[in-house]
């Protein structure tokens, strides 16, 4: 059993490794092509840093294996020698903390580098070592109170209940439904302050635009993500009563008026589908066959592994193989998504106006430094919106057409090509 899934794990690692290497060969190529949606040395950077950002995800991949490899054959047994585990709940959560530990340690290197070396070399940036430091300590506090209660709650199951792996579906979805309650008005405000969006003209229409899809809401938001990252975003999230609309303060500052509201007519667009309760829906679907597959592993896995078949261990060995289980269902899941991102663009068309949408998704993309082509099977595989150009020919725009308008206006630091609003 052990080689059948060294063998299915290797697979999986070998084709996302050509899913990079595509994408890498892909990007090197189109980045000394013509120059779409921004100007030619802007185009240019925004390729490598694609380019970049893809060979440190391949380093990771291979690390991923080496470390998949490394525990099923030494490290699940290394550890339980370690912490001397029995049977009992209390050691399943040292044994579970332990495993996250060493993923911690292995995987810090890649987000410091990440964080401090490429984004920081193209401007993206602005968190300090000290507030850096702190969302760790915030984080690391977070995961053991909350993961700790996860994992004692996950392991009496497995111990005390027969067919636990229904049991731990069950806990792990309702879990995933109160983060999606509590995480705009909990969680996020651990690390991001939110103000208030002022009264004034921008407020009143976006209140409007809420009143007329039916959408009450928590209130609408500002985020200091300025603080951390200058890249652009805005998203709408919370169930039930916790539902907010939340703004980045560096998208307020990019945006003009009427291309605020469009992109919040295509947030609003995803509540109007119920597009949350669609992405809900998918995850249970991907937690339940994770659970089924992987909480009926035979006994004799274990003892192939030199461990015995405790609970601590089969979550450990679950984590493991989650992302297996989820890299079969991602073209799915990604397809469904881009789907619903369509359809929230023509939603937020017709409240914020076409042309309004066009010229913010320019912007977003030129203001984030987002390549606007990719290879079709990486977009297949990963993108959960779909490419900018596609998306704006669905918006019945030519992107080589608008290209040739953005040209000179780019170079007058003119970003607004189709409002003739100013605001």
């Amino acid at each position: 059993m052990l080689e059948l899934i060294m063998i299915l794990f290797t697979a999986y690692t070998l084709v996302k490794i050509y899913i990079s290497i595509m994408q890498i060969g892909y990007i090197a190529d189109e980045k000394n092509g013509e120059a779409v949606l921004m100007s030619r040395e802007k185009f240019k950077i925004a390729g490598e840093y694609a380019i970049k950002k893809e060979r440190l995800a391949l380093v990771g991949t291979v690390v991923e294996y080496v470390m998949f490899v490394w525990w099923v054959t030494i490290g699940f047994a290394w550890l339980s020698s370690v912490l001397q585990t029995d049977s009992s709940v209390i050691d399943a959560v040292l044994f579970l903390v332990g495993f996250v530990a060493v993923g911690y340690v292995v995987g810090l290197p890649f987000e410091l580098y990440q964080t401090f070396e490429l984004d920081k070399e193209y401007g993206f940036t602005q968190t300090t070592p000290k507030l850096y430091f702190i969302d760790q300590v915030k984080s690391t506090v977070m995961f053991l109170v909350f993961g700790g209660a996860i994992f004692y709650v996950l392991a009496w199951i497995i111990i005390n209940v027969a067919n636990w792996w229904i049991w731990g579906f069950a806990l792990l979805f309702l879990v995933a439904l109160l983060v999606n309650v509590i995480y705009p008005t909990i969680i996020a405000p651990i690390f991001n302050k939110f103000t208030p969006l002022e009264d004034g003209e921008l407020k009143t229409d976006i209140e409007t635009m809420m009143q007329g899809v039916g959408l009450k809401s928590d209130g609408v938001f500002v985020l200091d993500a300025s603080k951390r990252d200058s890249r652009l975003n805005a998203y709408f999230g919370g169930l039930g009563k916790s539902k907010r609309v939340v703004l980045f303060d560096t998208l307020m500052e990019k945006l003009k008026h009427k291309e605020l509201l469009a992109v919040l007519g295509h947030e609003l667009g995803h509540f109007s589908h119920g597009d949350i309760w669609k992405n809900i829906g998918m995850m249970g679907v991907l937690l339940f066959a994770s659970f089924y597959l992987l909480g009926n592993l035979p006994e004799a896995l274990f003892f192939d592994m030199g461990v015995e078949m405790k609970a601590g261990v089969e979550i450990a060995m679950m984590m493991l193989l989650l992302s297996l289980i989820s890299f079969v269902f991602t073209p799915m899941m990604s397809f469904v998504s881009r789907h619903n991102e369509y359809a929230a663009d023509e939603f937020g068309s017709q409240l914020g106006g076409k042309e309004n949408l066009v010229s913010a998704l320019i912007k977003l993309i030129q203001e984030n430094k987002a390549f606007p082509k990719s290879h079709p099977l990486y977009a297949f595989f990963y993108y959960t919106h779909p490419p900018v150009l596609e998306r704006l020919t669905e918006l019945g725009y030519d992107a080589h057409a608008v290209n040739e308008v953005i040209k000179p206006l780019e170079k007058e630091g003119i970003f607004s090509f189709l409002e003739d609003d100013k605001k």
